[in-house]
């Protein structure tokens, strides 16, 4: 899915900035890009197109990438973009502002004013990773990005950190990610950049409330994939860790037709199944799996995971194909919740009615 767009090595050294130059002044987002010394200028640029994120890796010997009023004049489709440095040093000037980037930091821009971004790492590239969406998709007001743009935001921790670590990994891993994963990537980037900026601009109220509930949820997931091997994981923790009362969390998982508690148990028994499928850990004992995984003992590991996939941990370890058909089966032949409830609801409204008790 990610794509090698340019590299530089593919030509010989005369034509590789103006082959590059060439490339992004008849993008639809056009840019130019100069350089002191273009005899020896490098770069490699991969792209990922997640719906409506558009993500671009970029590795780039020192330049400089300009977007000029001409060029906003050509094509401007308004874009709100961000820069996660992964190595080496740049800097980044629009709105009157200018700032220079640690690898602990990101930046916002926006493709409706000109700016310019220079690549100064000496005798080395620049490593980064730039993902830009439709500023109308942020659902912000149209000068919400004002005060932002060229300024360095923190990205170890908080939305930030989940925003710089998910694009980092989307461009650097060698996931298969497959082509149905990534529209739901895209929507994660989304809501992720969405969050970054009413973070920052305050404007909670500005947020579509969709968008909100999906970014918490995401949160939410993450912080329950990190500690899932706590025995002490709660509905109680989870909600405490996101500043929330319980009643809310309990109220964000009613859409999922589950309980948090539900939850939270099903993520632990597909770890837990995953790793007694696999041939690498078939000397594990099941006791310690079921341990690593935040069951608190062995009994209650057994019986949950014998009620959720109808057979033992120690059956399905010497037989998960088996039980996997088994289990399928039983889903494909039985009912959900909503069908059963109706289902109950509608006999119910069909049986006779009894006689009203009276008295003598």
């Amino acid at each position: 899915m990610l794509k090698t767009v340019f590299r530089s090595g593919d030509l010989p050294a005369q034509d590789r900035l103006a082959a590059l130059d060439e490339l992004w002044a008849n993008d639809a987002h056009p840019m130019r890009v100069v350089s002191d010394t273009p005899e020896h200028f490098r770069a490699t640029v991969r792209m990922l197109d997640l719906g409506a994120v558009n993500v671009v890796g970029l590795a780039v010997s020192p330049c400089e990438v300009l977007r000029t009023p001409k060029l906003i004049r050509r094509a401007d489709p308004e874009l709100c973009s961000v820069i996660v440095p992964l190595s080496g040093r740049l800097a980044v000037s629009q709105a009157g502002h200018d700032v220079a980037l640690g690898t602990d930091e990101l930046v916002l821009y926006d493709s409706s004013q000109p700016f310019r971004i220079r690549f100064t790492a000496k005798g080395g590239a620049t490593r980064l990773v730039r993902a830009h969406i439709p500023r109308a998709l942020l659902g912000l007001p149209a000068d919400g990005l004002e005060r932002l743009l060229a300024r360095p935001l923190p990205a170890g921790a908080g939305f930030e950190g989940l925003l710089s670590r998910f694009l980092a990994e989307v461009t650097l891993s060698s996931t298969p990610y497959r082509p149905h994963d990534l529209p739901r990537m895209g929507v994660l980037a989304q809501d992720l950049l969405t969050s970054v900026v009413t973070h920052h601009l305050d404007a909670e109220g500005t947020v579509p409330d969709d968008s909100r509930h999906r970014t918490l949820m995401l949160s939410i997931e993450a912080f329950v994939r990190q500690h899932i091997g706590d025995p002490e994981l709660s509905p109680e923790s989870v909600a405490s860790a996101h500043h929330i009362s319980i009643g809310h969390l309990h109220r964000l998982f009613r859409t999922r037709e589950t309980t948090v508690a539900a939850w939270i148990r099903r993520q632990r028994l597909e770890y837990a199944r995953r790793d007694l499928a696999d041939p690498a850990l078939h000397s594990v004992p099941i006791h310690l799996i079921a341990t690593r995984w935040g069951f608190k003992d062995h009994p209650t590991f057994t019986r949950a995971f014998r009620s959720a996939y109808g057979a033992s941990p120690k059956e399905y370890r010497h037989n998960p194909v088996t039980v996997m058909i088994r289990y399928s089966r039983r889903r494909s032949t039985t009912p959900d919740r909503r069908q059963q409830g109706t289902q109950r609801q509608e006999t119910r409204d069909s049986a006779p009615k009894r006689p009203p008790v009276t008295t003598p």
